[in-house]
């Protein structure tokens, strides 16, 4: 591995490899090929959230190592805004790499994969009723900020969102203010992380019963 030629690089008293390294690595130990697909069940374009597979074969007989590689405008940064399907493909290929070849140290283009948050710009807001959709230029959308949390720790959509509409005081989540909506996204973000069997049961209690047939 070469510094000089950027194979690695030091950030925050750390090594880490970057992609231009690997893909010289697998130059050099004679990489059969490298085979990418989008796992379109797994992504999402209406928020821009993408999740890529990649499999590296070190001989044309092989059976392949697999990686796997997601972005999104939570966790990439504001630099590559909307070339997140790129950046989820890059991880999946650094992903594969690494297994492949018994690479220990995390890629640079891994970094933020999984906590990163895309940063809020001030800007003017037109009134204190914009929903959950949000002002798309001044702030991140809060609609894709529950969709994450959704995907992240695997809750029903459904009942988030009778939660949230009990939270807000509204019928539907659509009539609340932004600033309501705000804060119920952050209290789901901490419940979720520090006690999800809790928020499960929370959840549940929004649930219809099934009526019994007769």
């Amino acid at each position: 591995m070469s510094v000089a030629l950027g194979d690695v690089c030091y950030l925050d008293n750390r090594w880490y490899i970057t992609h231009a390294g690997l893909l010289r690595l697998a130059r050099r130990k004679r990489c059969a090929g490298i085979n990418t697909t989008l796992e379109e069940y797994a992504s999402d374009p209406l928020t821009n959230h993408w999740v890529f597979k990649a499999t590296v074969y070190h001989t044309s007989h092989s059976k392949g190592f697999v990686g796997y590689g997601d972005a999104s405008p939570f966790n990439t940064s504001p630099l590559v805004r909307g070339a997140e399907m790129r950046v989820a493909e890059t991880r999946a290929v650094n992903r594969a790499l690494r297994k492949a070849y018994g690479i220990g140290l995390c890629s640079v283009e891994e970094l933020g994969s999984f906590s990163a948050q895309m940063p809020v710009t001030p800007g003017p807001r037109s009134n204190g009723h914009e929903g959950a959709h949000g002002s798309s230029n001044a702030r991140p959308r809060l609609r894709d900020q529950l969709c994450l949390l959704i995907r992240q720790y695997d809750l029903d959509a459904t009942l988030v969102k009778a939660y949230a509409a009990d939270f807000c005081g509204t019928q539907t989540l659509k009539e609340a203010s932004r600033d309501l909506v705000e804060s119920f996204v952050a209290q789901l973000a901490e419940f979720a992380k520090n006690d999800r069997d809790g928020l499960i049961c929370k959840l549940n209690s929004y649930a219809h019963p099934v009526e019994a047939t007769p």
